[in-house]
Formats: C-alpha cells, structure tokens, sequence
C-alpha cells in the first residue's frame, strides 16, 4: 500500500497493490494543469485507489481524444490529485509528487505526447516515447 496527500493536508488517499504503469504526459494541459513541463504519474487500477480523507473538487477538461479528463484537486490548497480519463475508464492516474514517503520514485516507463514537450526537458532514458496517447 501506497499513500498520499495534498500540501495542505487536508485530501489523504491511498492504493494498493503495484501500479500498472509510470508515465509522463507532457500534453499541454497536463502542461497547464501542473504549470511545469509534464505530469508525472503512478497508474493504478480504479478498485486499488480511494480517498481516505476529505473531498476532493473536480474540473472537467476535454481531451485531445474529444472524451473527459476528470482533474482531482485539494480545494483549500490547489494541490493537483490525480486524473480520471473517460478513455481509460479502468484506472486512476496519481500525480506521483503528492505520494507519501519517497513512494515516487519508480523508473518511468513510457512518456506521452512527447510532441508537446518543451526544448529543455529530455526524453528518459530508457522510456518508451509517444507522440500521443496510446
């Protein structure tokens, strides 16, 4: 078991079991979502994943895909969550840098929508790289 927060403390969450994949997404609204170069996010199972603590606000945003990604945010703090997709409607993507205890550091897997990714960052080395989703 794996958990997190937002800054303020007020959202707690948790999952369990093993994440099915690590990812980037560099895709300009996880761009504007974080206000950094990317999202950086542990993907587990929907059934593995649940708040523990507080209610979080939600923000609709539509995907390049023309489906909803659902942003899950701390509404005292602003703390970015996690995201549900419509197109992969069986997994929670967490925002890896609100887990508790050093629990982010796994090896990235894959980056998506390495078009979008600004001139400084670099591909990882060793991550399968997309142009898009999927």
């Amino acid at each position: 078991m794996a958990s997190g927060s937002c800054m303020c403390g007020k959202i707690n969450y948790e999952y369990t079991g093993e994440p099915a994949v690590t990812a980037l997404c560099h895709c300009t609204d996880c761009q504007k979502w974080t206000g950094a170069a990317y999202t950086s996010n542990v993907v587990v199972p929907r059934t593995n994943f649940k708040v523990t603590k507080g209610q979080p606000k939600d923000y609709d945003a539509t995907g390049a895909s023309g489906k909803i990604n659902k942003h899950w945010f701390c509404p005292t703090c602003g703390s970015s969550l996690y995201t549900e997709l419509e197109i992969m409607p069986d997994v929670t993507c967490i925002k890896s840098g609100g887990l508790d205890g050093g629990k982010n550091d796994h090896k990235v897997a894959v980056e998506f929508y390495n078009r979008d990714r600004l001139g400084y960052a670099r591909p990882v080395e060793g991550a399968e790289q997309k142009v898009e989703f999927g």
